[in-house]
C-alpha cells in the first residue's frame, strides 16, 4: 500500500530519533545536575532552544551545520565521503535535535526526584560514580526518562519544518508521514491525506497514553499506597 512507505520510514525516523535524544538527554541532564544557579538555568535554556524555535529556524541552522559548506557537514563529506542532507539520517538527526528537550527535562526532573542519601550511601559502599549511575540513580529515575522518552518519540513522529528542510520530500526515502500529508493536501488528494492524518493519530496518541500511564505510575505515594 502506498500508505506503508511513509509509515515505516516514520517509525524507522522516531525510534531512532528518540534513542538518540534519549542518550545526549539522560547525559546532559546528569551534566546539569540537581542544582540551579544562573549557569546552569542558562545551559538548560539554551539546550531547550530547539523546544520554542520555529521548525523552519531549526532546519535552517542545521543546514548551515550539516550542509556540505558546514563545519560538521564537510568534515564529514571531506573525511569520510558522507552527506546528511537530502538522506533519512539527516531526517533523524533533525527529528532527535527537535525531541531532544522533552527527555532533557523529563530526565532532569526525574534525576532531582532520586533521594541523594541513596546515591551517597552507594558511594560509601565503594561504587565510583559510574557505578553509582547506573545502578541507583538510573533505576530509580528510568519511569520519568521512560515518559520523557515517549513523549520525544511522538515529537519525532510530527516532526516535519526541521526534517523537510533537512532531508526534502523524496518518497521511499525521505518522505515521512507528516510530509507525506503535506504533499496530499497539496496535490487534493484529500482522501490520501485524512487516512494519513489516522494513521498518525492513532500513533501519536498511543505514545502519549504510554507516556501518562508512565508518569501516573511515578507520582510519589504510588509505591506506598501499592
Amino acid at each position: 500500500m502506498e500508505y506503508l512507505s511513509p509509515l515505516w520510514l516514520t517509525l524507522k525516523v522516531a525510534a531512532l530519533a528518540t534513542l538518540l535524544a534519549l542518550a545526549l538527554g539522560v547525559v546532559a541532564a546528569r551534566a546539569l545536575g540537581r542544582g540551579g544557579g544562573i549557569v546552569r538555568d542558562a545551559a538548560e535554556s539554551l539546550l531547550t532552544l530547539p523546544l520554542v524555535l520555529p521548525p523552519t529556524v531549526l532546519g535552517y541552522y542545521l543546514l548551515v551545520v550539516l550542509g556540505r559548506n558546514g563545519v560538521v557537514g564537510s568534515w564529514l563529506h571531506e573525511t569520510f565521503g558522507i552527506s546528511l542532507i537530502f538522506t533519512w539520517q539527516g531526517a533523524v538527526i533533525a527529528a532527535a535535535i527537535a525531541a531532544f528537550p522533552l527527555v532533557l527535562r523529563a530526565a532532569r526532573a526525574a534525576f532531582r526526584e532520586v533521594d541523594p542519601q541513596l546515591e551517597r550511601a552507594a558511594s560509601t559502599l565503594g561504587l565510583n560514580p559510574v557505578a553509582v549511575f547506573f545502578r541507583v540513580s538510573l533505576p530509580l529515575a528510568w519511569r520519568g526518562i521512560c515518559a520523557g522518552a515517549l513523549l520525544a518519540f511522538a515529537r519525532a513522529m510530527g516532526e516535519f519544518g526541521a526534517t523537510l528542510m533537512v532531508a526534502g520530500s523524496l518518497p521511499g526515502r525521505t518522505q515521512t508521514l507528516s510530509i507525506a500529508i503535506y504533499n496530499a493536501v497539496m496535490a487534493g488528494d484529500d482522501a490520501t491525506a485524512q487516512t494519513l492524518v489516522v494513521i498518525a493519530l492513532v500513533v501519536a496518541v498511543v505514545a502519549l497514553v504510554l507516556a501518562a500511564q508512565v508518569l501516573q505510575r511515578n507520582r510519589p505515594g504510588d509505591d506506598d499506597a501499592a
